[in-house]
């Protein structure tokens, strides 16, 4: 099983495409928030257009997506799948993720809950910075900004569940640039 994992578009359509080109073999894809709208801030993403991003987005039937602090109610208007917020959980397997866009709380508080709801990865956004690290048996992942990445490299993350046994997932997770396609070192 492979999960594409993406977040922080903004609005971007050319930004999107690329992730999908990318991330266009995955079972599932994982979307952190922060869909649609970038607010005030300036410059606006390179090819923004919500309009044909929402198009383009419900056009996709294998993801799941959560609320972030620039998604409102009325993005979920022309958005067909559920946004959820603010936690979304799945379970693939033996694989438990906590999906969130990470605003609401400290990365400690979510750290907390991932660990206590016994996630195996914990993926959030919002810093628009790319994570990856073990924080005792819990991945910590955040996938940086597609559209417009702090740390600047547009990215996305992949994980691949190489197999599985009774009591650990092997897993294989890795940060891709956008741009290049090529695998991201931290």
């Amino acid at each position: 099983m492979k999960i594409g994992v993406m977040s922080d578009t903004h609005g971007s359509l050319v930004y999107f495409e690329k992730a999908l080109n990318i991330l266009n073999d995955c079972d599932f894809i994982l979307h952190g928030g922060d869909i649609l709208y970038h607010g005030p801030r300036n410059p606006l993403p390179e090819g923004y257009n919500p309009k044909e991003l929402a198009t383009r987005l419900n056009e996709v039937g294998n993801i799941l997506i959560t609320k972030g602090n620039c998604d409102s109610d009325v993005d979920q208007m022309v958005i067909d799948h559920p946004i959820q917020t603010p936690f979304v959980v799945s379970q693939f397997g033996k694989l438990r993720i906590l999906l969130t866009h990470g605003y609401t709380e400290s990365k400690e508080e979510i750290i907390k809950k991932a660990k206590a709801m016994e996630a195996s990865v914990l993926i959030f956004g919002h810093t628009h910075v790319k994570e990856l690290y073990l924080d005792e048996n819990l991945v910590v992942l955040n996938p940086g900004s597609t559209s417009l990445p702090k740390d600047g490299i547009h990215s996305v993350a992949t994980i691949e569940v190489m197999g599985e046994d009774h009591h650990e997932l092997d897993l294989d997770i890795n940060l891709i640039d956008l741009n290049t396609k090529e695998i991201i070192e931290l």
